[in-house]
């Protein structure tokens, strides 16, 4: 099969830390170029956020059309002195592929791509159907000039996708132990109290927020959001910090102020639950001087689902043939790109072990990359069949 292995490599030695490409996007060009696929690079801007290069190529043009989805964005290394090898070299050590972006997820565009390459070569260079590749390099900062960019660029050129294969890092402990068939939404805010400054010594004069705020924290967190469905755990509402900004110990605070985030299932959107949340807030505060409010932070994380079928049931197929498991389909985890495609096709993820990512020492056994490659070539198979 195609060499996954060199493909990885050569991305994870260009140092794409968001909004940086540094050349990895121009490494999937040229492969798909030479496969004779028609590639487009888009670049998208929005006030306040860096410019994004993107990455849109198709070979074909009848369907049914598969895409694969993926990011070459990464995230920083942190402290490289720490790391065992180089972060952005490609080294290979004792069978293992080390690297800033090996799992997360360099390693899983290089499988497919390589897998698409061997697919190709082993069909007369032309699909059974069409194959394209969504390329972003802006999913791990603030996501907005890059795959739901792409998506609406690509729909105005009457693109139509019928299925997506994401490859990001799903599996837990073992390739194959895991499909993401779904996400959780993501909505952040902070709830705050604001009250009157005064002396302590003189507390009818004022109006404390302390209180009030710790008392509306316990109040939110134990009243459940709800109680979960067949797809999803409970929505879960989570307060990350708690600040008075009061360096005196004999002065009430004006304002007291407290961070949350909610990760939320398919029972509500974005909008609902800002609604319930404030509603909540509302009825429980005190009378008096004494007043609670929310500031909203944009969110574009809304929770999801693929329902299963023949398409999961495909994917899982080549998946059982390959590692010899059985994969759960699973919707937890953080979210992903995949909230934008869900509104173009059904989509479902699958890649390497995400046990690393984010860490120092990222990395992918070699032979992981070599099932992958041979889980996507099964399931390209499989689709055309």
């Amino acid at each position: 099969m195609t060499d996954a292995l060199a493909i990885a490599r050569e991305l994870l030695r260009c140092p794409s830390v968001t909004p940086a490409d540094a050349g990895a996007l121009g490494v999937l060009e040229r492969l798909l170029r030479a496969a004779g696929f028609e590639v487009h690079r888009v670049t998208f801007s929005e006030p306040g956020a860096a410019d994004i290069d993107n990455l849109y190529a198709r070979i074909g043009d009848t369907a049914p059309h598969l895409t694969f989805a993926g990011h070459t964005d990464v995230v920083p290394p942190g402290d490289v002195a720490a790391w065992s090898h180089d972060a952005f070299a490609g080294e290979v050590a004792d069978g293992v592929l080390y690297g800033r972006g090996a799992v997360d997820m360099k390693g899983g565009i290089a499988c497919s791509v390589a897998a698409v390459l061997d697919y190709l070569a082993a069909n007369g260079g032309r699909p059974k159907g069409s194959i394209s590749f969504l390329i972003t390099g802006d999913e791990e900062d603030v996501a907005v000039n890059g795959t739901v960019k792409l998506l609406q660029w690509a729909a105005e050129r009457g693109e139509k996708f019928d299925h997506c294969v994401l490859g990001e890092p799903s599996n837990v402990e073992a390739l194959g132990d895991c499909i993401k068939i779904g996400r959780r939404g993501s909505l952040s805010g902070t709830l705050i109290v604001d009250g009157v400054q005064g002396h302590v010594a003189y507390p009818q004069r004022a109006a404390n927020p302390v209180p009030e705020i710790a008392r509306l924290i316990t109040a939110l967190s134990d009243d459940p959001l709800d109680h979960g469905n067949e797809q999803f755990p409970p929505s879960n509402l989570e307060f990350t910090s708690v600040d008075v900004g009061n360096a005196a110990t004999n002065v009430i605070p004006a304002q007291a102020r407290a961070k949350f985030n909610i990760r939320f299932n398919n029972q509500h959107s974005v909008e609902t639950l800002r609604s319930l949340i404030e509603q909540r807030v509302a009825a429980a505060v005190s009378a008096g001087r004494l007043k609670a409010r929310i500031e909203w932070l944009p969110s574009n994380s809304g929770a999801f689902v693929t329902k299963p079928g023949p398409f999961t049931d495909l994917v899982v197929a080549a998946i059982e043939q390959v590692t010899g498991r059985r994969p759960k389909l699973d919707t937890g985890g953080g979210t992903s790109d995949a909230r934008f495609i869900t509104h173009y096709c059904p989509v479902i993820e699958f890649g390497l072990v995400g046990q690393t990512m984010h860490k120092v020492d990222e990395c992918t056994p070699v032979a992981d990359l070599q099932q992958l490659t041979a889980v996507y070539r099964g399931v390209l198979d499989r689709y055309f069949a």
